[in-house]
């Protein structure tokens, strides 16, 4: 059952779309770095052999090739290109330098706008538009089963926490009024400090006889 539910999940997508999206691209290429144009930014659908540069794409004439680009520091793809072999429906789409294009993978958003109403399914991102996901790697985990499950055991583990924070947090303040109670009955002791005042001022001081009280002198 296990192996047939991992076959079917397989089938949901092209084979080179998670080597895919662990890629890593605009390294040098090893093979030619001696040349200006050995960044890799392509990458052969057919071969799945990893990044490639420009120079690279001699050995794949009669491949299906894709270029990656990149914006605020994150790989992108244009949808002209994408959807020649993907479907991307549900995927946010944004345009950049006049193309409309998709993220490879998701971009945690650590804080969300105010009035924002819907987000990605995954990463909770903030969509512009009532799209489902903000980029493809989030639509392939949003879709599959597994993700359903951990995402509801999740949302149940944070529901047992906030109760037994919730139930910690009455008992806590159920303790703090006995206390108050409890003080509001006892007569509170004062400082030592005020004690030792009120002792130093009952003390009388040592009399002292002025100088020559009892001499008589006469003339």
């Amino acid at each position: 059952m296990i192996m047939r539910a991992e076959e079917e999940k397989n089938k949901m997508w092209p084979p080179w779309l998670k080597p895919l999206l662990r890629e890593k691209f605009f390294v040098q290429c090893k093979l030619h770095a001696d040349s200006h144009k050995s960044e890799c930014n392509m990458y052969c659908l057919d071969c799945t052999s990893g990044p490639l540069c420009s120079l690279c794409l001699s050995f794949h004439k009669d491949h299906q090739a894709i270029q990656i680009r990149r914006s605020s520091y994150h790989d992108v793809i244009r949808v002209s290109e994408i959807q020649k072999f993907l479907d991307i429906t549900g995927v946010q789409t944004y345009v950049i330098n006049s193309a409309k294009v998709v993220f490879l993978n998701e971009r945690p958003q650590p804080r969300q706008g105010k009035g924002v109403v819907n987000t990605c399914e995954v990463c909770y991102r903030s969509l512009v538009d009532s799209f489902r996901f903000c980029s493809l790697g989030c639509k392939i985990s949003g879709i599959s089963k597994s993700f359903d499950k951990k995402r509801k055991d999740w949302t149940n583990s944070l529901s047992d926490s906030n109760d037994s924070y919730s139930s910690s947090t009455s008992i806590g303040r159920l303790k703090k009024n006995d206390d108050m109670i409890h003080n509001s009955f006892t007569p509170s002791t004062p400082p030592l400090s005020a004690v030792y005042r009120r002792i130093a001022k009952r003390r009388k001081g040592i009399p002292h006889r002025a100088p020559f009280g009892g001499l008589i002198i006469e003339y």
